[in-house]
């Protein structure tokens, strides 16, 4: 749990899906030293196509852009990291990606790569690059990712990633007796108090049970972490829409597993 009484900040609501200058609402903003620009850390974003109930080719902006612009203010604000306080937004065939060491991914279970897109991602990560995958429910959605990122490396598996994984405990140590099972803010509110944290609104079986799986080149490094069954994003974009949430989510789960992701991912 982050020890540190936080400020509550956010973006803006309404996203303008990447075309633009991101309108930071009340997000502090800091100045970036310009003899280290390319090595401060920039939260990029995933731009894909998708089709199903996700408004079609929208899907990829699910908790933009406030998700990006408080995880990246806080990691400046307490971490010794150096960050850009400019998220970015990547197609992934722009060659920026493979300037960016993290990528991120948010509610990818009806996601479309073409073969072009499926092979420069595979490229990215198999070149050291690393992906988050986050928000995507039930097992119809699990399938639709799951076959996008076989496109991508097809010659890989995901597994399934132990409690005790490194990646649980870089920086904060979350003992398994945690749950780190997070749903969208709303339904948090509306349940809470009740235990229910898991979304019931999705189709193609069982939300109730959350999965942190990892999929590993063939020297062992991880190249993708997949949260699948919760909200990691919400617990950054909501932190100031109730307090309940942030103190029960976004301090005590999703800002220390970001943290732990994010920085697991630089260091291995």
């Amino acid at each position: 749990m982050l020890t540190t009484a936080l400020a509550q900040f956010r973006g803006r609501r309404r996203p303008n899906y990447g075309t633009g200058p991101i309108d930071r609402g009340s997000v502090p903003s800091w100045p970036v030293d310009e003899n280290f620009a390319r090595e401060s850390f920039t939260f990029a974003r995933l731009k894909y196509r998708s089709t199903g109930r996700e408004m079609s080719s929208y899907a990829w902006w699910t908790d933009f852009p406030d998700a990006d612009l408080n995880l990246s203010y806080r990691l400046q604000q307490l971490t010794a990291l150096k960050v850009n306080p400019e998220p970015k937004v990547l197609e992934i065939t722009d060659p920026e990606l493979f300037h960016c060491p993290w990528v991120f991914m948010s509610g990818a279970g009806n996601i479309i790569l073409d073969v072009d897109e499926a092979q420069i991602l595979g490229t990215y990560l198999r070149n050291g690059g690393f992906l988050m995958v986050d928000d995507f429910w039930g097992q119809a959605e699990w399938d639709g990712f799951y076959r996008a990122i076989k496109m991508a490396l097809p010659d890989r598996e995901p597994v399934d990633l132990p409690r005790s994984h490194p990646i649980f405990h870089s920086i904060f140590d979350l003992p398994e007796d945690l749950s780190l099972q997070t749903p969208n803010m709303p339904f948090a509110t509306r349940n809470r108090n009740t235990g229910i944290t898991w979304e019931d609104n999705h189709e193609g079986g069982n939300t109730r049970d959350v999965h942190f799986r990892g999929i590993f080149d063939e020297k062992g490094r991880m190249m993708v972490m997949i949260c699948h069954n919760t909200d990691n994003g919400d617990g950054w974009e909501e932190e100031s829409s109730d307090p309940w949430f942030f103190s029960e989510f976004s301090e005590k789960r999703n800002y220390p597993l970001g943290f732990n992701i994010l920085f697991y991912a630089m260091t291995h």
